[in-house]
């Protein structure tokens, strides 16, 4: 199945909303615990989570690692604003800064001691932006962790693994989910993105079927 590209940005409230009441504690709680488990001596520093959504990962990995900074980036402002409030809930605002921005647009270059990303790749039509980008910011020798969808088979697969999964969420959580599905990428394409941009220090792993993980440190 070729890649359908779906809107770059979760623009609409009610998206949103949606997304950030859905039940995604198993895979944002394992990624924060995967970056652990990748990178033990990790401990301290500034970390920029690029496409934060509403913050859930970055809270966890402030409460997780106490002596980090954490930079949220989302170009979503219904995003940003959910987000807000759960690190104001959380107590984390002395910690936690979010921005709503476009990746593209963070200034600066080796600026930070880590990133994280977790669903922001499938929103963009070109890929190769978003590794480029992360090169750029990280400091040399910093870890990088990456996770996104894996894309099905075909429509009909990514319908089944949306009726699996997301059978009692909201329709129109169920709709983005199929179309991130489709706009996803596989294994392969992955891989040919890192060997482009001289980043195949990176490993990729494939933790389940719906998911892939990048990960390693930039030099």
């Amino acid at each position: 199945m070729d890649r359908i590209l779906e809107p770059e940005l979760m623009d609409d409230p009610k998206q949103a909303e949606a997304y950030a009441r859905a039940d995604f504690v198993e895979e944002n709680q394992g990624f924060v615990d995967r970056f652990k488990e990748y990178f033990p001596e990790f401990a301290k520093g500034k970390v920029l989570d690029l496409g934060c959504g509403p913050a859930d990962i970055p809270i966890r990995f402030a409460k997780l690692y106490p002596a980090c900074q954490v930079i949220g980036v989302d170009a979503s402002a219904p995003m940003i604003q959910l987000g807000d409030l759960a690190v104001k809930q959380a107590g984390l605002t002395d910690r936690i800064t979010l921005r709503c921005e476009r990746f593209e647009d963070v200034a600066g270059a080796r600026i930070v001691d880590a990133v994280i990303s977790n669903s922001l790749l499938h929103h963009l039509p070109n890929p190769l932006q978003f590794w480029q980008k992360l090169r750029q910011l990280v400091k040399p020798g910093a870890p990088v962790l990456v996770m996104d969808l894996l894309r099905p088979d075909s429509p009909e697969a990514a319908q089944a693994i949306v009726d699996q999964y997301a059978a009692d969420e909201p329709d129109i959580l169920r709709r983005d989910f199929y179309n991130s599905l489709l706009a996803a990428f596989t294994e392969d394409e992955i891989g040919s993105q890192l060997a482009r941009m001289n980043l195949t220090r990176l490993l990729i792993d494939i933790p389940d079927y719906r998911h892939w993980v990048v990960g390693g440190i930039i030099y």
